[in-house]
């Protein structure tokens, strides 16, 4: 039966109003709409950037099958909805205004949204968590997919697999998975949407026992850029299996992903110790020395930073300048104190917070310090190393104490067996032979023109340890471009490409 063109409103008599179509010679009562809602229709058009540069025009009649199916709502920017869910985590766009936020409440609305989007060309981002330091969930005059409310998960203890749909966050996982002492590798910091950390690779605490987060995916549902929804896994399209796993977000909007579960926690032995900045060099060579001796299960972060003035750190080092060294043994917890000791007698501490540690409060040490309100304006750059020898030591210790911003940190990310034991063409994933990965991460409020300085100061550094490097860039901890951008995606992939 085809659906006749025609649209009638009628009144109810009592300020809401009823859309119908016409089908097949009946009149079928298809949206109930409020008085307000009612007067949008005579509202301006809407109005999203295409892909060709232009502007594509839409007045409310040729939005409304897209409004017939939704369950959620199509966010414009006169709507009180439109300005917080436009933020993200990086402040760096806060200027960014999308034409449209369309907020998923369902796949069927991300396969419309899809559609609609693919049939008028439009420019289109996808937001899961919002923690892309390069911008790519925000984007100006375009149309965001918004997966934020779709964040439900399952967990299949007797399968060891917990399906988390793609707009959940890693806290989100972690609350459901930690009440059984069950957990799957994801980020450092809560917030984290798992879509773009697991899509991108996905190096967290549990790495060097199980690996990154993309090697724990064992299916994931997607919207290809057609609408169509299809199962990838190592059974079904295992070539975009094969390209999910660390290969970047242009393969389609994941709705939903599949991972497996390993027994970790709920407490953990942890060690978080700050030792004076000063005494860098010297601490990383120590760390550095015990490494391969240490217990092959442990992950291990080094971390220069100025520890803020905030109630989630202890005051005794409020403004001070240190390096702090964390581990996390995601196993016995007595078995585990001792196997880290180590990391506490590498210098003289400035304070030591080690001890027995709820996994989700690990997981989460870190939230604090990237805010959703007045969030940091962060551009970063990151790189392998194969080793860290004594001259990238010295590099890493003049440039954290030459931070241009207090704010501004440098992480210096110990790669074990987890990750360096699966296959180079295994997965998409582009580096898999490094020992070490660093992060330069330029951060800063102030909105004076200071840009260009911050950006400067990761940008100077990482020129310097680039001929030490391995050659490639992790892409979950990469800035906004503004050259080189199509080299160093290049160079993440190495031979995948």
């Amino acid at each position: 039966m085809e659906r006749q063109k025609h649209r009638e409103d009628f009144g109810t008599g009592n300020g809401t109003t009823h859309l119908k179509w016409t089908c097949g010679g009946y009149n079928w009562p298809l949206v109930r709409e409020t008085a307000d809602s009612h007067q949008r229709r005579n509202m301006a058009d809407l109005k999203i950037k295409t892909n060709s540069g232009t502007t594509a025009s839409f007045q409310e009649e040729d939005l409304a099958e897209l409004m017939m199916s939704l369950r959620g709502p199509l966010l414009r920017p006169e709507d009180a909805a439109y300005e917080p869910a436009r933020h993200v985590y990086n402040g760096m766009f806060a200027g960014r205004h999308p034409g449209a936020i369309l907020r998923a409440r369902s796949t069927a609305d991300v396969i419309d949204a899809v559609r609609f989007a693919a049939n008028h060309d439009l420019v289109v981002a996808v937001r899961g968590g919002g923690h892309s330091v390069a911008g790519n969930s925000i984007c100006d005059d375009g149309l965001i997919i918004d997966l934020t409310e779709l964040n439900g998960i399952h967990l299949d203890r007797k399968a060891g697999t917990v399906r988390v749909q793609g707009g959940a966050t890693w806290g989100d996982v972690d609350r459901e998975t930690q009440a059984f002492g069950l957990a799957t590798p994801g980020g450092v910091v809560s917030t984290t949407g798992i879509g773009g950390l697991t899509l991108n690779g996905g190096i967290g605490w549990l790495r060097n026992k199980h690996g990154l987060s993309c090697d724990n995916l064992v299916s994931a549902e997607v919207v290809t850029a057609s609408g169509e929804l299809i199962t990838a896994s190592a059974a079904e399209n295992p070539d975009l299996f094969w390209a999910l796993r660390g290969g970047g977000g242009n393969f389609g909007v994941v709705t939903s992903f599949e991972f497996k579960v390993h027994p970790v926690g709920p407490i953990v032995p942890a060690a978080l110790v700050m030792y004076p900045l000063a005494e860098a060099a010297n601490v990383l060579r120590k760390w550095r020395d015990w490494l391969p001796d240490a217990q092959e299960d442990i992950t291990s972060n080094a971390i220069p930073f100025t520890v803020p003035v905030s109630e989630h750190m202890p005051p005794p080092v409020h403004g001070q300048q240190v390096l702090i060294i964390a581990g996390v043994y995601p196993g016995d917890v007595e078995e585990g104190l001792r196997l880290i000791q180590p990391l506490r007698e590498l210098g003289t501490p400035l304070f030591d917070m080690s001890g027995p540690l709820p996994f989700r409060a690990m997981q989460s040490s870190f939230d604090f310090f990237f805010p959703l309100e007045n969030p940091l304006i962060s551009y970063w750059k990151s790189i392998y190393l194969n080793e860290l020898g004594d001259d990238a030591i010295e590099i890493l210790a003049e440039a954290a104490n030459n931070r241009t911003s207090e704010l501004s940190m440098i992480n210096i990310v110990h790669l074990g067996k987890g990750v360096r034991s699966v296959g180079a063409k295994e997965t998409a994933f582009g580096e898999r032979t490094a020992s070490f990965m660093i992060s330069l991460d330029a951060n800063w409020r102030d909105t004076t023109g200071d840009t260009a300085r911050h950006a400067a100061w990761a940008r100077s550094y990482w020129d310097r340890l680039n001929p030490l490097s391995t050659g490639g860039v992790y892409l979950n901890f990469v800035g906004a471009e503004d050259k080189d951008a199509d080299k160093l995606v290049r160079s993440a992939f190495g031979a995948q490409l």
